[in-house]
C-alpha cells in the first residue's frame, strides 16, 4: 500500500504524544520528518524515531519526500505557514482552530485551490464513529424531533503564566480553544447553520482572554443550542440533545481517547436507559482519512465549507462577548475550493 510521508512544523505536545503516534498506527501514512526553530529537534525526532530533523520549517517544507505537512503551532501563525507549505505543494492538516477570522480561513483555502494541494481542519473528534452512530439514532427518529443541543468543554488550566492559550495576541481563550469542538459538534449534529448567537463569560483581567464562554444559538431549523468552554472548570467533553420522545447523550465526545477510545452513545426514552460502546481511534482515523483523500483525489473528512462556517459561528461569539449583544449571522454566498 502506497503511504503519504508526513511532516510536522514544530515539537508542540499534541504533534509529539497524539498525532505523531498516529501517523505511526496508520496504514497508509509514515512520518519521516520534524522541525523546529532549536537544535532541541534533533533529541525529539531520537525519541520518536523520526528519521529526519531540521532547524527550520522551510528546510521541512523544502523537503521534496514530504508529501503532507501537519501543523499544530500556535493559533495567530496557522495562516502564514498554511500558505507558505501550500506554495511548497505539501497537503496539510492545521490544528483547529484553522484561522483567527473567516477571512483568514477563507485566504487560506484559496492558496491551496491555487496551489492544487488539500486543506483540512484537525478536528479529530469528528472521525470517531459514535458521532456517526449518534446521528443514525437522531435520524431514526427514535428520539423524536430534537428541539435542543447542549454540550460543554472544558478543564482547568494550569501553568498560565506560561501557556499560549492565555495570550490573546496568539489566539487564546476558551471559545477559539475548545468553544469551537461545541459549535462544530452542535452544527454537525443538528444538521443546521446557527442564526443567532449571545454569549457571556469571564474575561481574564490581566490578558483580557475569555476564560469561560457561556453562548447561546438559535439553529436555522429552529433548534435551540447551548454551549459552555472554559479554562476554569473541571474536565468535561459532553454533548446531548433533548428531543420530544427522549433524549442522546454522548460523555465522551471530544476525548474519546480519555475514555480508551471508547465512545459512549447514552438512549434515553420511557424511562429506560440504553448504552452502546463503539471503539474508535479518533487521531489515527483522522490521518488515515486525510491520507486517504490525497492518495484517492477525494474530499477530506471536514470540509471547507464546514470549516468557513465554524470560524464565522466562533467570530459571532467573540463579537456578541465582547458587545454584549445578541449577534445575527446572515447567510454568506457560498464558496466551495
Amino acid at each position: 500500500m502506497k503511504k503519504i510521508r508526513w511532516g510536522v512544523l514544530s515539537t508542540a505536545q499534541i504533534g509529539r504524544t497524539q498525532v505523531i503516534p498516529a501517523i505511526c498506527r496508520a496504514d497508509n501514512a509514515e512520518i519521516i520528518a520534524i522541525a523546529s526553530r532549536t537544535s532541541k529537534v534533533h533529541a525529539i525526532a531520537e525519541e520518536l524515531q523520526i528519521p529526519k530533523a531540521y532547524e527550520s520549517y522551510e528546510e521541512l517544507l523544502d523537503d521534496p519526500e514530504i508529501d503532507a505537512v501537519y501543523i499544530p503551532l500556535p493559533n495567530h501563525l496557522h495562516k502564514e505557514w498554511v500558505i507558505r507549505s501550500a506554495q511548497k505543494g505539501k497537503h496539510i492538516l492545521c490544528e483547529k482552530p484553522i484561522a483567527l477570522s473567516e477571512l483568514e480561513a477563507d485566504e487560506m483555502f484559496a492558496a491551496c485551490k491555487e496551489a492544487g494541494v488539500k486543506l483540512m481542519e484537525a478536528f479529530m473528534y469528528q472521525l470517531h464513529p459514535q458521532h456517526a452512530r449518534a446521528k443514525e439514532i437522531i435520524a431514526s427518529g427514535e428520539i423524536g424531533e430534537i428541539k435542543l443541543m447542549k454540550s460543554s468543554h472544558s478543564f482547568y488550566l494550569e501553568n498560565r503564566s506560561t501557556d499560549i492559550r492565555m495570550d490573546a495576541a496568539m489566539g487564546g481563550g476558551s471559545i477559539y480553544d475548545v468553544g469551537c469542538y461545541a459549535i462544530q459538534a452542535i452544527r454537525h449534529l443538528t444538521d443546521a447553520e446557527p442564526v443567532e448567537v449571545q454569549a457571556e463569560g469571564d474575561i481574564d483581567p490581566s490578558t483580557g482572554i475569555d476564560l469561560t464562554g457561556i453562548v447561546r444559538m438559535k439553529m436555522s431549523n429552529g433548534v435551540h443550542a447551548l454551549f459552555d468552554c472554559s479554562f476554569d472548570m473541571v474536565s468535561r467533553n459532553d454533548y446531548e440533545l433533548i428531543g420530544t420522545e427522549g433524549s442522546l447523550k454522548v460523555p465522551f465526545a471530544f476525548r474519546p481517547d480519555l475514555n480508551g477510545h471508547i465512545g459512549t452513545v447514552l438512549v434515553h426514552k420511557s424511562g429506560v436507559t440504553r448504552e452502546e460502546r463503539i471503539l474508535g481511534d479518533s487521531y489515527r482515523l483522522e490521518i488515515e482519512q486525510f491520507s486517504n483523500a490525497i492518495l484517492t483525489d477525494t474530499d477530506p473528512a471536514i470540509t471547507a465549507d464546514s470549516t468557513l462556517k465554524n470560524m464565522r459561528t466562533i467570530n459571532a461569539c467573540y463579537r456578541s462577548l465582547e458587545t454584549g449583544e445578541k449577534v445575527h449571522i446572515e447567510e454568506t454566498e457560498e464558496t466551495f475550493y
